[in-house]
């Protein structure tokens, strides 16, 4: 068995490290910054603790699996899982509010016709009956298996069985996501709905091709969890989990190059100076990547797909301490939904951000956020667009737009305002800072489709190399770069063949 040297400490990097140690490589893993996790970060001070990246699991079962595989504890004896109920609570623009029930299409489909009317439900109902046909087909190309030498099949058909729609004697189909909202669900409230899992997962909802529908229905199906402490008590989990199996981490550690011998990958250069010797490496997304190998071609057309450059959507946290207790019938998650027009005008237009964004309220009712019962912990999340030019350095620029999304959280928390004993505001700037992702991107996850989100290949051009993470396949989201992790660590134990778990 070999060496191999990881660039960074991210999610999907760590449990790539942690399936390799076990198959008997020795692994080191160089992290820039001092601690684990990417974007699971957390943000504490006075007793308060707040996630500031994902605030919610699904799949879990990519977890479960990660921590079978290298390990004789389970996921559950790390750390502990609360399936949330209701999965969420949505507040629309002209007042309306329903609450859903977690993995229950059946009392979603009632919540909802109760809340906004007879049909209501049946109509997101076959939405999401149609939403799992396109999960069915994509999901093992997109999520299980290495990307495809010839990926662009999966752009060749769009998986989403849409609705024939009529108009002015034409039929058309819904090829995206805005258009599933006003052609299937005819309902502004159910189209903010649908836009909303969009924005979760960094996704535009205007441009979001059709297939975009298989996020809610993963919600929906699989449910969502919380983790006890907090999402970056899964991170700490996978960390020990690799510690256990005797992977090295070097905190502090700015890789600058990737070493080349005989046209292949054979270690990593450092900040300081050091070289760090492996017979493979494992590294982050092609936009970093370019600047350890300059002057080498790292994807070929089969390896790079639509979708696989340019700038994606960030977000902008708001971390609120309260006094006061939380309610005890108080909802973990409110998603305060902006009007369609503001979201479809402005959101992800050029230049500047929404006026009035939507926002997730996350409320967890975990003692281990607040310093006593007297207080709470919420945390508030915007997606926003990247690269428009609007400076989040610029002095009131980052408070100017967390007073909007203070404002929206009202909805959700009468009296919040006078409630708040202070306040952290987290921009794409420190996303920028503690990722490296330009313009504090979040990486979506890759959607199949003509106009999806194919994220490169996890294996670039030059051998002995290897990328984990939201910014490789299958792309963005805490499942999705599990799963990355355990691409790469079958494709550099089984070879080229390896075409993911059966």
């Amino acid at each position: 068995m070999g060496r191999i040297a990881v660039i960074g400490a991210g999610m999907g990097a760590m449990a790539a490290a942690a399936r390799l140690a076990v198959a008997g490589h020795r692994v080191a893993v160089y992290e820039r910054t001092e601690t684990y996790g990417g974007a699971v970060r957390r943000f504490e001070r006075d007793g308060f603790g707040f996630d500031t990246g994902p605030g919610l699991l699904t799949l879990p079962a990519v977890y479960r699996d990660l921590f079978i595989k290298t390990g004789k504890q389970p996921l559950e004896e790390c750390v502990e899982l609360v399936q949330v109920d209701p999965s969420s609570r949505h507040v629309f623009a002209d007042g309306t509010e329903v609450s859903l029930p977690n993995a229950s299409r059946a009392g979603v489909v009632a919540a909802l016709d109760e809340a906004l009317g007879a049909g209501a439900g049946a109509r997101w109902g076959d939405f999401l009956l149609r939403a799992r046909e396109a999960w069915d087909r994509t999901r093992r190309p997109l999520l299980e298996e290495p990307l495809w030498p010839n990926w662009s099949v999966l752009a060749e058909r769009e998986p989403y069985p849409a609705v024939p729609h009529k108009r002015l004697l034409r039929t058309r189909r819904a090829v995206t996501l805005a258009e599933i909202g006003a052609w299937e669900l005819r309902d502004p409230r159910l189209a903010a709905l649908l836009d909303g899992y969009a924005l979760t997962y960094g996704v535009d909802p205007g441009t979001a091709p059709a297939s975009a529908a298989v996020l809610p229905y993963m919600e929906h199906a699989f449910g969502t969890w919380y983790v006890r402490g907090g999402i970056r008590e899964l991170a700490r989990a996978v960390y020990e989990r690799c510690l256990a199996r005797k992977v090295e981490f070097v905190f502090g550690a700015e890789v600058t190059g990737v070493v080349e011998k005989d046209g292949r990958a054979a270690g990593v250069e450092l900040a300081d100076g050091a070289v760090a010797e492996a017979d493979t490496v494992v590294g982050a997304g092609p936009w970093r990547l370019r600047g350890l190998v300059p002057g080498r071609e790292l994807y070929g057309a089969k390896d790079l797909a639509p979708g696989a450059e340019g700038l994606h959507p960030g977000r902008v946290v708001v971390c609120l301490a309260l006094r006061g207790g939380r309610e005890p019938d108080a909802v973990h998650r409110t998603v305060v939904h902006a009007p369609a027009a503001a979201d479809e005008l402005s959101l992800f237009g050029p230049g500047g951000v929404p006026e009035r964004p939507t926002v997730r309220v996350d409320r967890p009712d975990d003692p281990a956020l607040r310093p006593d019962d007297a207080h709470e912990s919420v945390v508030l999340t915007a997606t926003v667009p990247s690269g428009t030019g609007y400076d989040w350095a610029a002095p009131g620029a980052a408070d100017a737009f967390a007073d909007r999304m203070a404002a929206a959280a009202e909805h959700a928390i009468p009296g919040l305002q006078e409630r708040t004993l202070w306040r952290e505001v987290r921009t794409p700037v420190h996303t920028e800072r503690e990722t490296g992702a330009e313009g504090g991107a979040v990486p979506p996850p890759s959607l199949a489709s003509a106009e999806g989100t194919l994220h490169p290949s996890n294996c670039p051009a030059i051998p002995g190399l290897f990328t984990a993470g939201g910014w490789s396949h299958p792309g963005g989201g805490l499942p999705h770069a599990g799963m990355s992790g355990a691409l790469v660590a079958g494709l550099v134990v089984e070879g080229p063949e390896f075409r993911g778990s059966q």
